[in-house]
């Protein structure tokens, strides 16, 4: 993969955790904080725990650290894919998250069909 693919997916799947938050927001009483700075995000619970979300660049890797512990996953076959395990980061973020939140959070995956469009 070339890094400008690598880049258009990654933030692809930056952009669906953002539109997650609010939807999460919006939808249920969880009170999600996120904040973007660059490359990562920081999911803060209202426990003041914390996910974060972070962009290797240098490996072509998204990289998250929840209280479970700290993950790497690489793009492959329209999803990005934990190196050590082969889970998905979406269904991991929503498990991490809901046991962080208390409560069934929901991560979607963007689509497929395309990095930029996206549909609520």
């Amino acid at each position: 993969m070339t890094d400008l693919e690598y880049l258009d997916h990654a933030e692809a799947a930056l952009k669906a955790i953002e539109m997650a938050c609010d939807r999460i927001n919006d939808e249920t009483d969880a009170d999600v904080d996120n904040q973007r700075t660059g490359g990562m995000i920081t999911l803060t619970f209202s426990d003041r725990s914390q996910i974060i979300i972070n962009l290797q660049k240098p490996l072509q890797e998204i990289w998250m650290a929840a209280r479970a512990g700290g993950f790497h996953y690489r793009f492959s076959q329209g999803q990005w894919i934990d190196t050590k395990d082969g889970s998905a980061l979406f269904a991991e973020l929503s498990r991490y998250a809901s046991a962080q939140a208390g409560q069934p959070l929901v991560f979607s995956a963007p689509s497929p069909s395309g990095a930029r469009s996206a549909s609520s």
